[in-house]
């Protein structure tokens, strides 16, 4: 049901309450039952003495809470305290609300504590408030104060006490969450060194303006699941449109910025698993349980030595003078292309067994033979706001063109600014010059002069073999002054000159477009209103932002023809503003390179300071404390 319903319900609430009966019961007048917005300040009034809590109800997220504290403070005006009662308050006021009506009887004085039979009334309301606002945790303070001190003739029960100030700490917390700061852990070494794994950000959301919850009906202070029970945190019976309240300014390029996963709209769900989840990324899983198929029903997937010898040889007559190195890559892509070209050719078909597995509950088990399906719980659909939280450095926005060339981004033509700690992978070779006679030496040295001194993020030491280290520009600066005889060579991973299988490991993740992580054909970053002509060319990079994101049906004919919504389409206009968000450590980074486009609506906010910083290994990193980040 859209929020505009529950809203429309508030309004309609207060007569079908028949407060204009209640209110006069009260001793106030019939007709300020009448009045929207008024007749809430009165409710308030009346039942808990707090007026102003009536302000509370704008908010999406917190309106259906304060509506049930609303009713349950008024009906207790009345008598109703039972357990019953209460949760009829919570839910479904009206049968009480109509005896009241009816009744004729006068609203009664406030509970007098001091009286154990109206005490005892309440008590077991009171308990159900509590456990609702803080499950057990909630009873256990209320009843260890309760234990360790006095209670006081005429004053509130601790399990009261602790009710009220529990629940509206947690109102409190969730409109400030919503709509002002949110805090936010780095989980992944994406974005290091500028953010490190421990780092506890705050999030501001009023840098873009604060998003109007989108699944308002969820649990307080938690994200998508409610921590050690692995259960879904929201309920989807109320829903709204995407709606952001004006901020203080829009995303810039350079921005790190926390957003909604984008591809987190579907993920496979089990509850052994950490977050309850199998996967959060379903299409890298469905890309890689099609090819699993396709192999296992097509033994030859491996070409004979005649065969790699004649694309060898085919590849050195073509490039007289190609280094080792390059050599091996393309005989990989080569070889990949020849025996995937049946895959690809008919990749749909084995997609749509795939996705037909995957709903089943199954998944491919390719460590062992005896058991070769894993068996999940199922897939669930996760709602816009209720999505994974990720957060990047926005390195592209709506309406640019971007280009990725050995790892160097081009925005309009002009190489994009680096950050000081962006993180690139460089193959040392000649690591015999480190004077090291044992593997055994060298992974102690190389961890004590690069991991200790330099602070690399990951490394590959093999003795014999190139060295890949994750650095930034000041580190291998030093490394190469340190080290003149050691070459240090980026990392490129070649696009294929074909179509091929690799293709599919970058956006937009279609065989026919040769990107990869370090290289990308330039695009155009979508802007709203823009009108694009639809093409077998250009379709791949819109797929998802016509059907996922805003919400369409698509139609792709053999001919090449569209059918949008049931109507044939030459053009597309776009109906949100899209941004490219990369990770500063780029080659350990899942980012738009894997999943493409962030759309307007998965925007969180801007990370803005680290306030906290614990360091995996123990202890905190106090130098990063209250740090802007940039």
């Amino acid at each position: 049901m859209n929020i505009f319903y529950f809203y429309l319900l508030l309004l309609l609430h207060p007569y079908l309450a028949m407060w204009w009966k209640s209110f006069e019961q009260a001793d106030r007048k019939a007709w300020e039952a009448l009045v929207p917005g008024y007749n809430y300040f009165i409710a308030f009034k009346l039942g808990s003495q707090k007026p102003w809590w009536s302000l509370l109800l704008i908010f999406p997220g917190v309106h259906i809470a304060m509506w049930s504290v609303a009713n349950v403070s008024y009906i207790r005006r009345f008598g109703y305290f039972s357990l019953l009662d209460t949760l009829q308050g919570i839910f479904f006021p009206y049968v009480i609300m109509y005896k009241i009506a009816t009744s004729g009887d006068k609203m009664l004085p406030e509970t007098n504590w001091a009286n154990s039979k109206e005490v005892s009334d309440r008590e077991w309301g009171d308990h159900l408030a509590l456990f609702l606002s803080l499950p057990i945790l909630g009873h256990a303070i209320a009843l260890g104060f309760a234990a360790v001190t006095r209670a006081k003739p005429g004053k509130k029960t601790k399990v009261k006490e602790w009710g009220d100030s529990i629940w509206f700490a947690l109102i409190a917390a969730l409109i400030i969450r919503t709509y002002v700061f949110e805090p936010f852990k780095i989980p992944t070494g994406s974005m290091e060194k500028t953010l490190l794994v421990g780092d506890f950000l705050f999030v501001n959301k009023l840098a873009y303006g604060p998003k109007v919850p989108v699944t308002p009906f969820s649990y307080p202070l938690v994200h998508n699941t409610v921590p050690f029970v692995d259960v879904k945190s929201y309920l989807g019976i109320e829903t709204s449109n995407y709606v952001r309240l004006p901020g203080f300014g829009k995303v810039e390029q350079y921005d790190v910025v926390v957003f909604n996963y984008p591809a987190g709209d579907t993920a496979v769900y089990d509850p052994r698993m950490p977050d309850g989840l199998m996967g959060h990324n379903y299409y890298q899983l469905l890309n890689d349980e099609a090819q699993f198929l396709w192999e296992h029903s097509n033994p030859q997937t491996q070409l004979s030595p005649a065969e790699m010898e004649y694309i060898e040889n085919g590849i050195k007559a073509e490039f007289k003078d190609i280094s080792d190195d390059d050599l091996e890559k393309l005989i990989s892509l080569r070889v990949n292309e020849k025996i995937y070209a049946a895959y690809i050719n008919n990749i749909n078909k084995w997609k749509e067994s795939a996705r037909t597995l995957l709903r089943s509950g199954l998944i491919h088990k390719q460590t062992s033979v005896d058991e070769p399906y894993t068996k999940h719980y199922g897939l669930i659909y996760r709602p816009v706001d209720k999505r994974e939280n990720y957060i990047k450095r926005c390195m592209g926005i709506p309406g640019q063109k971007l280009r990725l060339e050995n790892s160097q981004l081009f925005v309009n033509g002009k190489k994009a600014k680096i950050a000081d700690q962006q993180n690139l992978l460089y193959l040392a070779d000649s690591m015999y010059k480190f004077n090291i006679k044992s593997d055994e030496e060298m992974l102690s040295k190389f961890d004590f002069d690069v991991f200790t001194q330099y602070s690399v993020i990951q490394s590959g030491p093999r003795r014999g073999e190139k060295i890949g280290v994750h650095v930034n520009k000041a580190t291998l600066a030093k490394l190469k002054k340190e080290n003149p005889d050691i070459k240090f060579t980026l990392q490129r991973k070649l696009p294929s000159e074909n179509i091929s299988i690799d293709n599919l490991g970058a956006f937009p993740n279609d065989p026919n477009i040769r990107n990869t992580v370090t290289d990308f054909q330039e695009f155009q970053i979508p802007y709203k209103g823009q009108t694009v002509k639809l093409s077998k060319d250009n379709i791949p990079y819109f797929r998802r932002i016509i059907t996922s994101y805003e919400g369409h049906t698509l139609v792709e004919k053999p001919d090449g023809s569209f059918i949008i919504d049931g109507k044939k389409a030459t053009t597309y206009t776009f109906g949100m503003n899209y941004y490219w968000m990369m990770g500063d450590n780029r080659f350990n980074s899942a980012d738009s390179r894997m999943w493409g486009f962030v759309p307007e609506d998965h925007i969180v906010g801007k990370a803005s300071m680290v306030w906290l910083s614990s360091d995996p290994n123990g202890g905190f990193r106090w130098d990063r404390m209250f740090t802007v980040i940039k």
